[in-house]
């Protein structure tokens, strides 16, 4: 069961930044593993999906993965920005559950990396932008979730960022091996695959594993988020399709995408209303349309 939270929701402060209000969920036994946040009065087009297992570092279970992969399907055209993070500072995601794995069958093993797999892709092929905010340690799957989101802000207590199952004897097996390379080239991904590093967030930041380091990995997540929603929501998708297909289309064939992305857009009443706002000299309101 799926439990949208309203705006009304109670939540703990992290601070202040121009203005607005920062702040994490309450964590509570009475809700999910992961839950979604659509809307608040704070940021009310920005969705926020939190991870609730705060007492294992929001490992992943196979209950915390079914909620999440739902959580997924329940956003609407107002959400224009998803964030995904802990339910509590000190807790990103710090992979499989390896408790529950030495109770499931070889069966069940496997079933849950297809899951695993086919939430990453949904997160991977999102409408909206994505932004992992890490606050705590990201190893394994938790990174490999966070590859899949279009941006990464790790918080300063973000210790361990890595991919350490070449010293469990496996290699990452929800798209590590292949997310990271395509993000950091061949080189730099074998080495942080064959060694199983820990990465501090200083260190992430220079290898390119994460954009940017703060204080709070959730209040510049919601920084960056506002920016971004400030955009036409046809157009960010579209931005979004064209720059995905980038890296793996030829140079002609990459602007003929981008035609096609661009064309559309050229019609909608978003234009229309930027024009408009911009002719006016006031910032114009975006619907969607």
């Amino acid at each position: 069961m799926i439990r949208l939270l309203s705006p009304s929701t109670r939540r703990v402060s992290l601070s202040l930044t121009r203005g607005s209000f920062r702040s994490y969920a309450s964590v509570s036994p009475n809700l999910p593993q992961a839950y979604l946040e659509r809307e608040s009065a704070h940021w009310p087009k920005v969705a926020i999906l939190y991870l609730n297992r705060p007492e294992t570092k929001n490992a992943i279970s196979r209950q915390l993965l079914k909620e999440f992969h739902e959580c997924l399907g329940q956003l609407d055209k107002r959400n224009r920005v998803l964030i995904i993070s802990g339910s509590k500072p000190g807790a990103f995601c710090a992979g499989a559950d390896l408790a529950e794995r030495r109770t499931m069958s070889t069966s069940e093993v496997n079933q849950f990396l297809v899951d695993l797999r086919s939430a990453i892709h949904t997160l991977e092929n999102m409408d909206v932008p994505t932004i992992a905010a890490i606050d705590g340690p990201a190893l394994g799957g938790g990174l490999e979730l966070a590859l899949a989101c279009d941006l990464r802000v790790a918080g300063r207590q973000a210790t361990k960022i890595g991919l350490p199952e070449t010293k469990l004897g496996i290699i990452p097996g929800a798209g590590g091996t292949q997310r990271l390379t395509r993000l950091l080239g061949v080189s730099k991904a074998k080495e942080l695959v064959f060694t199983g590093r820990a990465l501090s967030p200083e260190q992430a930041l220079s290898y390119g594993v994460v954009d940017y380091i703060t204080d709070s990995g959730l209040s510049k997540a919601l920084e960056l988020a506002e920016e971004m929603s400030s955009g036409a929501p046809l157009a960010l998708r579209a931005a979004k399709l064209a720059i995905s297909r980038a890296a793996e289309l030829p140079l002609e064939a990459g602007l003929d995408f981008e035609r096609a992305c661009y064309q559309p857009l050229l019609s909608t009443k978003d234009r229309l209303e930027a024009l408009s706002a911009f002719q006016m000299k006031r910032k114009p309101n975006f619907t969607g349309e």
